[in-house]
């Protein structure tokens, strides 16, 4: 099967022609007859043997039709125009089409296939736009005005990056010309892969043309050039989505049980939508016959360890005929979504019955396609056509190669032979109808095998344990991440991937894909050997990643388990004794430790007992050292219970004489239980959960939940008991006895146990008690951001040497959801993020219902808000407000290197954060007379006073000044913001002494 790829082309050679018409005064308009149907662009690097990164190959798919034109013969698009984006274009020599004229496409013979393969080398790294345009589209396009006078535009945006490494643009492998039929449901998918393994994210959008004719684009010297090189794109003529109410007024859908399901739902208005992941277009449903064309954009996004950064855009322009017709779409069954090991081989059975109509003919023959990026090596073999029954089989055999985090998509299609197809002038009523259906196929990687763990000491005395595996399969993972908990922990699910939070395991290192072994000595945060504690059972788990930009992982190894002997020093309650933001109270408790032996430890030992804030504090503080053995218990005080939890860790410690090293055991930290309640609305109930954070098993045995009413004289009473999780649990209370308006207050008590140490099998610890009012929730803030004016920023005078800061300003009202919430919120939090990926942090607590963040580097970031009410209550948070970074970098059109120390450089006006500035001035003839690449700040603020360094030279290796005049300058400029935007700058600027 070919596959087609959508491509600009211009017809005929444009620039012949002119050279043959310009002595008459003619115009070429054969050039421009109606018959563009569809396209779009693809693109790779350069990857032959002396591989240059800014060479580009390209491949152009343009789908024409074979139809006559006015009485004339169909158009055949032998040469086309293709402008590249870097101010150049084909012009000159045109771009042929490849050898074999125009193609056929299986089952559609009105349209034909024409490719083009073109290559070019462009000046710098950035972002360019290879775009084409040509006359015409085909005539009677409903959903735009007088289409056969309309240009044809398509694009495909690149980003030439070293870091981007041997980069390809999405490839489209489904034809973009499809038909359906009156009052049936149409489906149609790009069929988008990236062989990079990048994400790809689709959206609809307006068919474009140009305004100009291209020979009034091109520039010199090409012949007759009168532009740049730059075709400014325009959505075509009064442009409508298929769907639009004012094309078929009262259209409505069909039931449909695909996605998105009509069925059950009568009388709903007709909708033409994209899914964004797979690019599943689905119309329900069409309600006028006709042409129709319409757009979509695929964004090509590169997971980076920085975050997602959008590196490509391909817009594929595409047509759809709708023909009255009593014959049915087939049906078409594809298997269930699957995930396989890499290794596997896959195999997939696909079925399609042909779709009989009221007063059609009987079933006819089904062709089936499958389009898919995989296609080679998989197969696609169609054995039967029916009917009553076509049948094909997709066949592929997966590698180490193509582990992914996404899914790989195949698409199939399903296409009926109605009596009289097949020909140019098949009749409306007989045109064929497809099926289209998206197959899902997951490769993770295979488990590392052969994991075992062997208990041991390190020279230091420090117990530890040797972890040893059998070399991993895959050579292409890029790391082998170890994962530990105590005592055994559950398995991973089906084709789960890594090791999921929730298993209680947690990651303590990480080793080279060839590795074979790893040793735990229980390093802690700063890369200090602590040892294991004596008594438990370690178990481990391993898994591989495997590198970006396709990433993906493996499944889990098997667990390995190892003992180490004796009995350490642990700890056993976290236990809040007082709530109160400033007397608060926790009971520590601890463990004596026990040799192996039962003979006495070696050295002097001693407890130290540190304390943190939160839950995963990453330092702790020193509390008290214990120089007694029989000191297993200490009451930490004057600490706010009410607002913190509070974790806690416990070192064992052998000092020596002599300057020996001292030996030092660290237990597990373990934090104190805290409970949240809030009301619910209607306000009849409250949810109480509680979170922790410890070494020992809390989820065998469930939790005590206390109530009391918050009024003198009122005990705490035990109201039920709750299931908890490995860090966790949540309870709704919905006692009858609860009484609108009323304060409660709550604790928990959590029971644990050590699952290898049978004595420690009733560890009670108690959280903190929280109250609350039995009132509605606040209501839901709504949050808005005050645009940042770049132009004016840029505008202002800036210190020598110095960047601009920016000012972000907030506002916000409470909104009236969820319903019968309370407006009187009595205070907010404030929530900011850098950039628009990551986590939010808390910025500020406050009462007004405004904010002015100031002194920020960059005025890029996001916000949320928080209502706090009466008792504590907090709303939902509020909508996500980000701002933009400002971009800006404003040279000036003269400087005076005179030595009288005004404007003596040149240099910005001014500029927001940058990180690299690549400058380069050149004279009237081009001639290259000063250059400075390096990142040091005198180069971001170029500082040229007139003499003459290349790259790499330094200040005094400068020869004599440059003459006075005009010179002309390219700055390539690397902006600071997190998505390290690029941007090029081109002017002139004259020297006068």
């Amino acid at each position: 099967m070919i596959e087609y790829f959508l491509f600009r082309a211009r017809a005929w050679a444009w620039a012949v022609a002119l050279m043959l018409v310009v002595g008459a005064g003619l115009r070429p308009e054969t050039a421009r007859a109606s018959h563009i149907r569809a396209g779009d662009i693809q693109a790779k690097v350069d990857t032959t043997a002396g591989r240059n990164p800014r060479r580009i190959f390209f491949k152009m798919i343009l789908y024409t039709t074979t139809l006559p034109t006015n009485g004339n013969p169909p158009v055949d698009e032998k040469q086309v125009t293709i402008f590249f984006g870097d101010g150049t274009s084909s012009c000159y020599q045109g771009i042929d089409r490849v050898p074999g004229g125009r193609l056929p496409i299986p089952l559609v013979p009105d349209t034909g296939l024409n490719v083009y393969t073109f290559e070019h080398t462009y000046p710098a790294t950035g972002s360019y736009t290879v775009a084409y345009t040509g006359e015409n589209r085909v005539a009677g396009v409903l959903n735009m005005d007088n289409s056969g006078a309309q240009s044809f535009f398509i694009s495909t945006t690149i980003t030439i990056d070293p870091a981007l490494g041997f980069n390809h643009s999405p490839v489209l492998t489904s034809p973009a010309v499809d038909k359906g039929g009156i009052n049936q449901v149409f489906l149609h998918n790009p069929g988008g892969y990236d062989a990079d393994g990048d994400s790809l994210a689709y959206h609809l959008r307006a068919s474009q043309k140009v305004s100009l004719l291209a020979e009034n684009i091109v520039a010199a010297p090409c012949p007759n050039g009168r532009g740049d090189n730059t075709p400014i794109s325009l959505v075509v003529p009064n442009f409508r989505f298929p769907a639009d109410p004012t094309l078929a007024p009262g259209t409505v859908q069909v039931p449909y049980n695909g996605v998105p399901s009509s069925t059950g739902v009568g009388n709903i208005p007709a909708i033409f939508v994209q899914d964004p992941y797979t690019g599943q277009i689905t119309w329900n449903a069409p309600g006028l016959a006709g042409y129709y064309n319409v757009a979509m954009e695929i964004e090509e996004w590169r997971r980076t360890p920085l975050g997602r950064r959008r590196i490509g855009l391909v817009i594929r322009d595409m047509q759809i005929l709708i023909v009255p017709t009593n014959n049915l779409r087939p049906n078409l069954t594809i298997p269930a979504d699957i995930c396989v090991v890499a290794g596997q081989s896959i195999t997939g059975v696909v079925t399609a019955t042909d779709g009989i109509g009221p007063g059609s003919a009987a079933q006819t023959p089904v062709s089936l396609f499958a389009y898919a990026g995989i296609k080679p090596p998989a197969t696609f073999v169609q054995s039967t056509q029916g009917p009553p029954q076509a049948r094909g089989v997709f066949t592929w055999q997966t590698d180490c190669s193509n582990v992914a985090r996404l899914p790989y998509l195949v698409v199939f299609k399903a296409q009926d032979t109605p009596p009289g197809s097949g020909t140019t002038t098949t009749p409306p009523a007989s045109q064929p109808l497809i099926d289209e259906q998206v197959w899902r196929i997951t490769v993770v990687g295979p488990a590392p095998q052969n994991l075992t763990a062997t208990p041991g000491t390190s020279p230091a005395g420090l117990n530890r344990t040797v972890l040893n595996w059998s070399p991993y399969t895959c050579t292409n993972a890029s790391v082998i991440y170890i994962y530990r908990k105590v005592g055994p922990g559950p398995g991973p699910g089906a084709c789960e991937t890594g090791i999921p939070a929730s298993s209680g395991y947690v990651r303590i290192g990480s080793a080279l894909p060839n590795a074979t072994t790893f040793t735990d000595e229980n390093l802690d945060a700063g890369g200090v050997a602590r040892g294991l504690a004596r008594g438990l059972t370690y178990c481990y788990r391993i898994y591989a990643e495997f590198p970006l930009p396709a990433a993906g992982a493996s499944l889990a190894s098997a667990e390995a388990c190892a003992t180490i002997a004796g009995r350490s020093a642990q700890l056993k309650n976290v236990d809040v004794d007082a709530t109160s933001a400033t007397a608060g109270q926790i009971a520590v408790r601890w463990t004596t430790p026990r040799t192996t032996t039962g003979v006495a430890f070696d050295g002097t030992p001693s407890y130290v007992l540190s304390r943190g804030e939160g839950l995963s504090p990453t330092t702790f503080t020193t509390l008290r050292t214990f120089t007694s053995l029989a000191d297993t218990s200490f009451i930490d005080t004057g600490l706010n219970t009410l607002d913190r939890q509070y974790s806690y860790r416990l070192d064992f410690v052998r000092s020596f004489p002599n300057g020996q090293a001292s030996i030092t055991e660290t237990g597990m930290p373990a934090s104190s239980v805290r409970t949240t309640v809030a009301a619910n609305n209607p306000p009849t109930s409250f949810g109480v959960s509680w979170s922790y954070n410890v070494p020992w098993d809390n989820a065998a045995r469930p939790v005590a939940i206390y109530r009391r009413a918050n009024t003198p004289g009122s005990q705490f009473v035990q109201i039920a008991t709750a299931p908890t999780g490995l860090n966790g649990g949540s309870y709704l209370d919905n006692s009858a006895a609860l009484v609108t308006g009323q304060n409660y207050c709550y604790y928990v008590r959590t029971e644990g146990r050590y699952a290898s140490t049978g004595y420690l099998s009733s560890l009670l610890n108690k959280s903190q008690e929280q109250c609350r009012q039995l009132i509605a929730p606040p209501c839901t803030p709504v949050l808005s951001l005050q645009n940042v004016n770049c132009d004016s920023l840029s505008a202002l005078p800036q210190p020598s040497g110095s960047s601009p800061t920016y000012t972000n300003r907030l506002r916000w009202t409470l909104s009236n959801t969820p319903a019968g919430c309370d407006a009187s919120g009595v205070s907010y939090r404030l929530f900011y993020r850098e950039g628009t990926a990551g986590r939010f942090t808390l910025l500020t607590t406050t009462s007004q219902t405004s904010f002015v963040h100031s002194n920020l580097p960059n005025s890029g970031g996001c916000y949320a808000v928080q209502a706090v009410g009466n008792g504590g209550a907090a709303s939902d948070t509020s909508n996500v407000a980000c701002q933009a970074n400002c971009l800006f970098f404003s040279l000036p059109n003269i400087f005076t290197p005179n030595g009288d120390g005004l404007n003596t450089v040149f240099k910005p006006r001014s500029n927001s954060p940058v990180r690299s500035v690549h400058f380069q001035a050149f004279n009237r003839w081009g001639r290259k007379v000063f250059e400075n690449t390096t990142t040091a700040i005198d180069a971001v603020l170029i500082n040229w006073d007139g003499g003459g360094p290349l790259a790499g030279d330094t200040p005094s290796a400068r020869g004599g000044k440059v003459a006075d005049g005009i010179y002309y300058y390219l700055a390539e400029v690397e902006f600071a913001d997190l998505a390290g935007t690029k941007r090029t700058y081109k002017g002139w600027v004259e020297i006068v002494r």
